[in-house]
């Protein structure tokens, strides 16, 4: 029986340009030239147990540049070439003009993604599209899909900044791929235990193999888990955390006071110990020794077997690692690009770009728990846990759309303006419209809601908010927690994302998403919690129409998933 690969099921590409030298219209098979190292390249995740598909749009045909006929003949010398692939996923219509709807085929819309996912026997979610333009990317993340951008001398620069990954050349997309799925499979060889006897792990490293069990260890009696984080931070740690529990008897994880809510969503954790910690909060403390000695103590009292700690790439799990080791923990794991001496037992290190929720599972895999064969790697709440929203008014029936536009950092938050912009744009476009916000934030959502919307700012919990979610046909929301509560509740996400920091690395995690904003603006990857370029550009230009579009976008996609066997919405 084999194993199914640990993230990817399917790779798909884009015909011209990206598989091939892209000539106009092209009906000649003569004509047909592989991108240097295609054919290689291919066979690897051929090799890999990856099936591969083709996802193209020909205008041409509608246009009358070449009939059908022509296009097998070239689609025949491209197999010849390359090899055979999995699906053909072909949209023959033109581009519509404006105000005129176009095809559920024709990228940037996402149903070839979908059609090839079906075709392939999997769902979106478990493909990756390859592609050189910003329209490939966008049908990828409307479809739930991961998306790599090869881009050529025609790409637009534009396109570049917002793709959620690039690739220099086509084997450098699929080295990509391939080091993601070992990333999280984990390594093959059992794992160092003991103070001091420990082992550097570097994700990619191995051979490439389409999945993996990880190493073989003896189970473990208790884990302590770390995420001392906010709440979105502990959402996109969830997968990792489900990995851990998979091979422990018992999990208890530490986390801060932002992040206790989100914690007691999740799935596999046994017992929470909340407990702020100065090196990590936005705004902390002064460290007390008292205190430390104090969390030194609470930490022995679990008597741990071992600790994995998660943190984000710009955080250090050091400080924790010696709180831990003077609270007796024996086997230590954690990514750290410091040298760590006897502090780690695993010190593990991830690329900078990899999607948060894979790089803790790469780590949970490193310390010996690989998320087993049978739960996808998918952000996902607690059986049971939500409370009963309102379901009254505009909630009476599903399919609403959320607009969140609060956001716990200032750089990330949408201009009110353009928010409250946004919802009459939806309102007028036929949609029903709900704002909501957190405690503080009801002057904020009222403002946004005006009376088009119907205002819940203030007036939820975290479960609350999660039950208002659940139901929406999507949610325009930034680049803060209710995102991620979107993504593990599998709600569509229109994500105004402002590029402070990296979209691959933190945008929605394998949920249909369209992301909106200026993805080069000044503020890009400069981790601002304020906006330090006047006027707030990356945001502030979202244009009402552009919202109403995603909407359209994600239902496409919603509707292609319901086809899907084993689809998620």
């Amino acid at each position: 029986m084999s194993i199914r690969p640990p993230l990817f099921d399917a790779v798909l590409f884009d015909r011209d340009g990206t598989l091939v030298h892209d000539v106009p219209y092209n009906g000649d098979p003569a004509l047909v030239r592989p991108v240097r190292g295609a054919r290689q390249a291919l066979d690897r995740l051929r090799a890999a147990g990856l099936r591969i598909g083709v996802v193209t749009n020909q205008s041409g045909l509608a246009r009358g540049r070449f009939s059908r006929r022509d296009l097998e003949r070239v689609n025949a010398r491209v197999e010849e070439l390359l090899g055979p692939f999995d699906t053909w996923q072909i949209c023959p219509h033109a581009e519509s003009g404006p105000g005129v709807a176009g095809c559920r085929c024709r990228k940037p819309s996402p149903g070839m993604v979908s059609d090839a996912a079906r075709a392939l026997g999997t769902t979106p979610d478990r493909c990756v599209l390859v592609g050189d333009i910003g329209a490939d990317m966008t049908a990828a993340g409307a479809a739930g899909a991961a998306g790599i951008l090869v881009p050529t001398p025609q790409t637009r620069p534009e396109e570049i900044a917002s793709a959620p990954a690039v690739a220099g050349d086509l084997p450098g997309a699929v080295d990509l791929i391939l080091r993601r799925q070992r990333l999280v499979a984990g390594p093959d060889t059992e794992a160092g235990r003991g103070t001091g006897t420990g082992r550097d792990t570097e994700a990619g490293r191995g051979t490439e193999v389409g999945g993996g069990a990880g190493p073989r260890r003896r189970r473990a009696r208790c884990v302590l888990v770390a995420r001392p984080d906010s709440a979105g931070d502990v959402l996109v740690t969830g997968p990792a955390i489900r990995a851990v529990a998979a091979g422990a008897d018992r999990v208890v994880m530490l986390c801060g006071p932002r992040g206790r809510a989100a914690a007691e969503l999740l799935p596999g954790i046994d017992e929470l110990i909340e407990w702020p910690l100065p090196w990590i909060d936005p705004q902390p403390t002064p460290v007390d020794r008292s205190e430390v000695d104090r969390l030194t103590r609470r930490l022995a009292e679990v008597g741990a077997d071992e600790a994995v700690l998660f943190t984000s790439f710009h955080q250090s799990a050091l400080p924790l690692a010696l709180v831990l080791r003077m609270a007796g923990v024996g086997r230590i794991a954690a990514i750290s690009d410091d040298y760590p001496g006897s502090l780690l037992d695993v010190r593990h290190r991830v690329p900078l770009g990899i999607p948060e929720t894979e790089r803790a599972l790469s780590l949970a895999a490193a310390a010996g728990f690989p998320l087993p064969d049978g739960d996808d790697p998918v952000l996902r709440l607690r059986a049971g846990c939500l409370e009963t929203g309102p379901t009254d008014g505009a909630l009476a029936e599903p399919g609403y759309v959320v607009v969140h536009p609060g956001s716990s950092v200032a750089a990330r938050a949408c201009p009110p303006e353009i928010c409250a912009r946004i919802v009459t744009a939806l309102a007028d476009a036929g949609h029903r419209v709900v704002v909501t916000g957190g405690p503080g934030e009801g002057a904020l959502s009222a403002r946004v809601a005006g009376r088009s919307g119907v205002d819940l700012g203030g007036q939820t919990s975290l479960t609350g908010l999660a039950a208002i979610i659940a139901r929406a046909g999507c949610l325009v929301v930034g680049n803060t927690g209710p995102a991620h509560l979107a993504a593990a509740l599998g709600t569509p996400v229109i994500s105004l994302f402002a590029p402070t920091v990296s979209f691959g690395q933190w945008g929605p995690y394998r949920v249909p998403t369209v992301r909106l904003g200026d993805a080069a603006a000044g503020c890009r990857h400069t981790r601002a919690t304020r906006c330090p370029v006047p006027g707030h550009p990356c945001l502030s230009r979202v244009e009402p129409d552009s919202v109403v579009e995603a909407v359209r976008l994600l239902a496409m996609a919603t509707a292609a998933t319901e086809l899907v066997p084993g689809g998620t919405l």
